[in-house]
């Protein structure tokens, strides 16, 4: 990274030339890198650092760095107070970020995985609550502190009705779409996500009985498309079957076509655990 402030008069020469020559580009002002080095992010959110410390990279960048690494970023997002400059691939916007919901990375100081899930919601809808749970680097609770400490945005009604769909706390859509299946048919006693250990092997059970020992299974299509995931799944049904689970397992589109099948076949295998 190279700030021009820091050259002396010769060393801006230089720099000159070498932006003439298409050698060095300009990221943002005062501030260039290798022309070989810009299309890496951690170089181009770097380039924030050192053009003004104080600035808070948020949105796809943030989860990008953070929790989310395959989230696709086309621009980066800087939340500062001051006048944005012209910097292409840049995102300004002039907001105040609660310094508790700011992380510090490095140089770089990124909007908390909390905060940018939560930021998210506007473009990814609740894939960005869901990702950002199932990486555990917050938690639903964590999410509600931060969207309290930011409760005057605009555009804060669509986050709230998320966060209140997320209350069982969902990993994936799949998850979120079953969740909302339960509720709505008043099936009670199940927790999400509850984590067994068998034979020192840890599993995730995805909708879990624990009174009736009844695991509720949801598969996408990457349990049919993903050989790993789907010889994974083989082993990991075995070893809950093998420590006294029961296991019935449901597909994306029967929760989407026939939710109805799917809340008769949970009460009725509670039923017959119960007898």
């Amino acid at each position: 990274m190279i700030r021009r402030a820091s050259l002396d008069p010769a060393g801006q020469r230089s720099l000159e030339s070498a932006v003439a020559a298409g050698l060095v580009k300009r990221l943002l002002p005062g501030t260039y890198a290798l022309r070989d080095a810009v299309p890496d992010l951690r170089v181009r959110a770097l380039a924030v650092a050192r053009w003004q410390p104080d600035a808070v990279i948020t949105g796809r960048a943030a989860a990008r760095l953070s929790f989310w690494p395959a989230i696709f970023v086309r621009e980066i997002d800087i939340a500062r107070r001051a006048h944005p400059p012209t910097a292409r691939g840049y995102r300004f916007h002039q907001r105040h970020i609660d310094p508790d919901h700011i992380l510090q990375f490095g140089e770089l100081r990124l909007a908390a995985p909390a905060l940018t899930a939560i930021d998210l919601v506007d473009e990814v809808g609740g894939e960005a609550i869901d990702t950002c749970l199932r990486s555990r680097s917050a938690r639903l609770e964590d999410l509600w502190v931060a969207f309290m400490a930011h409760a005057d945005r605009p555009g804060n009604a669509s986050r709230r009705w998320m966060l209140m769909d997320s209350r069982d706390r969902p990993w994936s859509a799949v998850e979120r779409l079953s969740h909302r299946i339960l509720r709505a048919a008043k099936v009670r006693g199940w927790t999400a996500n509850h984590r067994v250990t068998v034979d020192g092997n840890r599993y995730f059970i995805d909708i879990a009985f624990h009174a009736a020992r009844l695991a509720v299974e949801i598969d996408g299509r990457l349990h049919e498309d993903d050989p790993a995931i789907f010889e994974n799944d083989r082993y990991r049904q075995n070893g809950l079957v093998r420590a006294g689970w029961r296991v019935l397992r449901f597909t994306y589109a029967m929760l989407l076509h026939e939710p109805d099948y799917v809340i008769a076949t949970i009460l009725a295998e509670l039923a017959r655990c119960r007898g």
